[in-house]
């Protein structure tokens, strides 16, 4: 029984989206620059919601950095989503900067974004958004080895050979 209950919550922790448009959003940057989900159609994108507070979100943020360089040219973005709250906001650009993340960083303090995609404010929680503008995967939490899956998937809407 322990067993079965564990594999149904792989499914679900992890599982294909169905075809949904992703829903638009605009965010300033930790640069103050206004940023929209919209801005990046026809791209793959990365929605990575996360808080300077998340031991696991910081734990993943290295891999999703590689995953990134690794695959920008093929037109993959990262919209790293802080859910700081105005009195912890101010440290995630330092935090952003003394770690040399080069993704794009929006702050999400009155919680827009998060409201659209992760209403329980789980994290960390990852989006993908394929180049159709749809929602087509997604994940909650971080255990070592997700990022496999997560460059799996990237690569497999990238259409690039692993």
């Amino acid at each position: 029984m322990r067993f079965l209950f564990y594999a149904l919550s792989l499914i679900l922790v992890a599982a294909p989206a169905s075809a949904e448009p992703a829903p638009d959003f605009q965010l300033r940057s930790i640069n103050n620059k206004s940023v929209s989900l919209s801005d990046f159609k026809g791209q793959v994108v990365l929605i990575d919601f996360w808080a300077t507070w998340c031991g696991p979100c910081k734990v993943a943020m290295p891999h999703i950095q590689r995953i990134f360089d690794e695959n920008k040219e093929n037109g993959f973005v990262v919209l790293s989503i802080s859910i700081d709250e105005a009195r912890t906001a101010s440290k995630v650009k330092p935090y952003i900067k003394s770690r040399g993340y080069t993704f794009e960083v929006l702050l999400d303090k009155e919680t827009e974004a998060v409201s659209l995609y992760n209403p329980q404010k789980v994290l960390p929680y990852a989006v993908l958004i394929d180049r159709n503008g749809e929602v087509a995967w997604r994940h909650s939490g971080y255990v070592a080895g997700d990022e496999k899956e997560l460059e799996k998937q990237v690569k497999a809407m990238l259409g690039v050979t692993p």
